[in-house]
This record gives structure tokens, C-alpha cells and sequence, in this order.
């Protein structure tokens, strides 16, 4: 079993910053790829970034790649956001995302967190 937690949410003024973490634990073999993603209330799910197995590439969502930045740790195979002058619209449920095996026999599977809300408000 996979378990991926977040934490680091919280209630934040305009222009403060955050720092997300997201653990991950259970049957690991290899963790792939991971990412974050978010979704604002009325709003379909999307991409805010997404981080190599290495951590040599990244990818982010157009609007936030000045602001924002991914990083991963994959001797504690933990992903990390850090969100710098934080806008009332970055408000909403922030999800970590991890592709992994759990088995070198197995192909690799998707995994999802619970989230962590991310609130930017005076």
C-alpha cells in the first residue's frame, strides 16, 4: 500500500509564501515523476508543476513558473513547492501526484494525496 501525504497549507496573506511538503510511504520500489496539482473550488484540477525522477527536469503551468518552484528529496521521497507572492486566485486544494512502481516486476502506477488547502487572503 502507497500513502502520500501533504502538509504545509495554511491561511496566507497576499504576497507571503508557502512551502509544501508531500511524503510519500508504503511499498516503494522506484518513484517516477512527481508533481502537484491544484483545484480551485468550480474549477477542473490542473497542472501546477511536475519534477523528473532525477529532479533535472521540471515543468510548470505558465502563470506560476516566476513564483513557484518544485524540488524533491529522494532519499526522504518527498516532493517540495515552495509558492513565493501568493495572489488571492492561487486560493485552493493543492494535491501531490507520484508515478511509482512498487515492484520491479510491475509497471509503474499513479497515486494521488488527500490535499492540503492553500488559502491567500487579508
Amino acid at each position: 500500500q502507497v500513502q502520500l501525504v501533504e502538509s504545509g497549507g495554511g491561511l496566507v496573506q497576499p504576497g507571503g509564501s508557502l512551502r509544501l511538503s508531500c511524503a510519500v510511504s508504503g511499498s516503494i520500489f522506484s518513484i517516477y515523476s512527481m508533481g502537484w496539482y491544484r483545484q480551485a473550488p468550480g474549477r477542473q484540477r490542473e497542472l501546477v508543476a511536475v519534477i523528473s525522477s532525477g529532479g533535472r527536469r521540471t515543468t510548470y503551468a505558465d502563470s506560476l513558473k516566476d513564483r513557484f518552484t518544485i524540488s524533491r528529496n529522494n532519499t526522504k521521497n518527498t516532493v517540495y513547492m515552495q509558492m513565493n507572492s501568493l495572489k488571492p486566485e492561487d486560493t485552493a486544494v493543492y494535491y501531490c501526484n507520484a508515478d511509482l512502481s512498487s515492484d520491479p516486476g510491475l509497471g509503474s502506477h499513479n497515486y494521488w494525496g488527500q490535499g492540503t488547502q492553500v488559502t491567500v487572503s487579508s
